[in-house]
């Protein structure tokens, strides 16, 4: 078995555990080489009070594919207002476990328990050119954060922001 890696149930507990240290509490274990890579393929672990700011890929080659492999999470897609246009659960063991989001497509994730996804996109990664944050929405690290993150959790379709 040279050179398989092997993503097992010990290996996302490690994840989970370093998302709990983080900040941000998520953590990614990517398993692309390098940024340049053409695919980005990444495990990422999220516990209930991570933040992902509302955004869309802004390439319009740049999809991205989400797999949830424990637990669960709520997608929210937004217009171009900050107006929820839908909600979808994804969930390890449930009807609906994965999705594609197209190019420029308004989305945030939330969760309400400790969940690992891996995530599939087009590279390379730029960070600089990877995602264009909603302007109805608070940046990462600010003040408004919890209270709008409360508001994400409990949005349902047709809630604005």
């Amino acid at each position: 078995m040279n050179n398989v890696q092997l993503f097992d149930r010990a290996a996302f507990a490690l994840l989970k555990n370093e998302a709990a240290k983080s900040p941000r509490k998520r953590a990614n274990l990517n398993v692309h080489q390098s940024y340049d890579d053409i695919v980005q393929r990444l495990f990422i672990a999220m516990l209930p009070d991570s933040y992902v700011r509302p955004h869309q890929h802004i390439q319009r080659h740049k999809w991205e594919f989400f797999m949830v492999v424990e637990g669960a999470l709520d997608l929210l897609f937004f217009d171009e207002h900050g107006a929820v246009t839908n909600r979808i659960t994804l969930e390890a063991d449930g009807e609906c476990s994965g999705l594609e989001i197209p190019p420029h497509t308004w989305h945030a994730t939330v969760c309400f328990e400790p969940v690992v996804f891996m995530e599939v996109k087009q590279g390379p990664y730029d960070v600089t050119e990877d995602k264009g944050f909603a302007p109805w929405s608070p940046e990462e690290g600010s003040a408004e954060v919890p209270a709008f993150l409360a508001k994400l959790k409990s949005a349902n379709i047709g809630t604005a922001f």
